[in-house]
């Protein structure tokens, strides 16, 4: 009987959070780069957590109410980080189209950027192999991108086609470009 609960409360929690990122992209996603269906996310794994952790904590709540007071404790801890998991998912995105792109991020108000306005990038490898793409903004901003996260090499290639044609530049002049090396734009200098 307590498997059935389990399994009823976790389809519930993910039919919610399916309506909840629904209704969101609805209510606060109604710029054209949202609408053009070209997106950078966070990684799957970072919602699929949230969900899990929810989940766990829900669960651990309602068997801590009966007087454990650890397991209730415990349970409220794991909860807030579900949900925390979860709506960094759900708020964090890159959007864009063929002019330019739309920071989307947690308590942050979306930023819109042209492809032009990229003055280069830094590189970061992480262990694990994870690379990180910092790019480097004309208004001092730094929008960071890791290879784990979907759809970033389409959005890179994107933003190099863009930038290109918007700084009036010729593809087949930039040598720094090699996208095999996670290079896309001329590197950045510490200053």
């Amino acid at each position: 009987m307590e498997f059935i609960a389990t399994l009823l409360i976790a389809a519930a929690v993910f039919g919610i959070c399916f309506l909840v990122d629904k209704g969101f992209a609805k209510a606060f996603r109604s710029k054209a780069q949202h609408r053009s269906g070209l997106a950078v996310r966070a990684n799957k794994r970072y919602g699929v957590f949230g969900v899990i952790l929810t989940v766990l904590g829900i669960i651990a709540v309602c068997m801590g109410i009966s007087g454990d007071r650890v397991l209730l404790i415990g349970g409220i801890f794991v909860l807030v980080l579900g949900l925390c998991l979860a709506v960094y998912y759900l708020s964090f995105g890159i959007f864009y189209d063929g002019e330019s792109f739309l920071q989307s991020r947690f308590g942050k108000k979306d930023v819109t950027y042209y492809f032009g306005d990229i003055l280069g990038q830094k590189l970061y490898l992480v262990q694990g192999g994870n690379i990180i793409v910092e790019l480097h903004m004309a208004d001092g901003s730094v929008v960071s991108l890791q290879s784990t996260m979907d759809g970033v090499y389409p959005f890179l290639d994107t933003a190099f086609a863009g930038w290109c044609l918007q700084t009036g530049r010729d593809p087949q002049t930039c040598d720094f470009h090699d996208p095999s090396q996670s290079l896309w734009f001329p590197t950045v200098e510490d200053a």
